[in-house]
């Protein structure tokens, strides 16, 4: 076992403060990380507070980690010390069921193992990315091919880059394809560099007028203010696909309304109170469809990064030292950042 010092939440009220840890000496199979840059995901809060009501207490919260392998196990064979990997939401599985056979450890029967917070169904609490190292099984270690110059940037991508490329790929974003980015925020903005990149015409809705300027440099072909009634009625029936990345509590109707037949809403954001429920109606009269998307697995989550450096694409961020993490959240909360916090984890030395 070795220490590292960290930023841990001790109870749900409470302010993160210096924390150490203590990480295992990698296994036969296993990397150990020194963490470089870890981005600042809406989860970390919801998790830091215990908003989902599921939180193991000390919290480390972190689950978008680029870093720098420095020790490798006997039998690890795609790694050596001196690489650059990340590590995004999951660190296991259990391997053997349908989901995680099929590549979708995500939605793994028994509950994939979180990067913080244990399992989702309980379990031995693991901590994430507010520290200086990682210990992570070889097969849930990603290479990272962007730039050194490129790395704080391309932290967010394992998790707000995987969970937007997974349901833009899966619903066929891409050329002679009309689709709509609901919100620009940390997911969104993701959300249009990533469906521009794949060729699609890409609307984004914002309900902020000083945005537009920001969705069009970001790969937005048209802006829509979404609560302009007029703006809104321009596009009714039109679009391919919808992705929205709004995590707070918010009528759907306007947006089903947007879609062409058999057209799909995919929802991305994870509000702590329920959206209300939508019409009917709305679905039934031009076979349209809501549906969900949960991050991605190991292969594809190797996939959007391997397609983000392919295709010069990181996250636009604001760098932070670790003391600066409360203030970030009272920030995050009002929407005040363009548009992900990325810790600079030399700050911990």
């Amino acid at each position: 076992m070795s220490k590292a010092k960290a930023y841990a939440a001790l109870n749900a009220h409470s302010e993160l403060v210096p924390f150490e840890i203590e990480r295992r000496n990698p296994g036969p199979d296993y990397v150990q990380i020194q963490i470089l840059y870890c981005g600042v995901c809406h989860s970390d809060l919801h998790t830091a507070r215990n908003e989902w009501n599921n939180t193991l207490y000390p919290s480390v919260p972190g689950h978008e980690i680029v870093g720098r392998i420095v020790a490798v196990g006997e039998q690890v064979r795609n790694f050596k010390v001196g690489d650059l990997a990340g590590v995004g939401c999951m660190v296991d599985s259990c391997g053997h069921c349908p989901s995680c056979h099929d590549g979708e450890e995500q939605f793994c029967d028994h509950g994939f193992t979180g990067t913080y917070n244990g399992p989702l169904l309980g379990g031995e609490n693991t901590y994430g990315g507010y520290s200086q190292s990682i210990v992570v099984r070889e097969s849930f270690a990603l290479r990272i091919r962007h730039q050194e110059q490129d790395l704080a940037g391309g932290a967010p991508l394992l998790c707000a880059g995987i969970t937007t490329y997974s349901p833009l790929s899966r619903w066929g974003a891409g050329p002679g394809k009309k689709v709509g980015i609901v919100g620009l925020g940390g997911l969104g903005h993701m959300g249009v560099k990533i469906a521009h990149a794949m060729g699609a015409h890409v609307v984004l809705f914002t309900t902020s007028a000083s945005k537009i300027e920001d969705g069009k440099r970001l790969g937005a072909d048209e802006v829509c203010v979404s609560t302009d009634p007029a703006q809104m009625a321009r596009y009714t029936g039109q679009l391919d696909f919808i992705l929205n990345t709004v995590a707070a509590p918010h009528s759907l109707d306007p947006y089903v309304e947007l879609l062409k037949r058999d057209g799909t809403m995919t929802l991305v954001g994870a509000p702590s109170e329920s959206h209300p429920a939508p019409n009917v109606f709305g679905l039934l009269l031009k076979r349209r469809r809501i549906a969900g998307s949960l991050i991605g697995g190991i292969r594809e989550t190797q996939e959007m990064l391997d397609f983000c450096a392919e295709h010069g694409i990181t996250s636009d961020i604001e760098q932070i030292p670790m003391a600066y993490i409360n203030t970030a959240y009272e920030r995050m909360l009002k929407s005040d950042v363009r548009y992900r916090f990325v810790i600079d984890m030399a700050s911990l030395a």
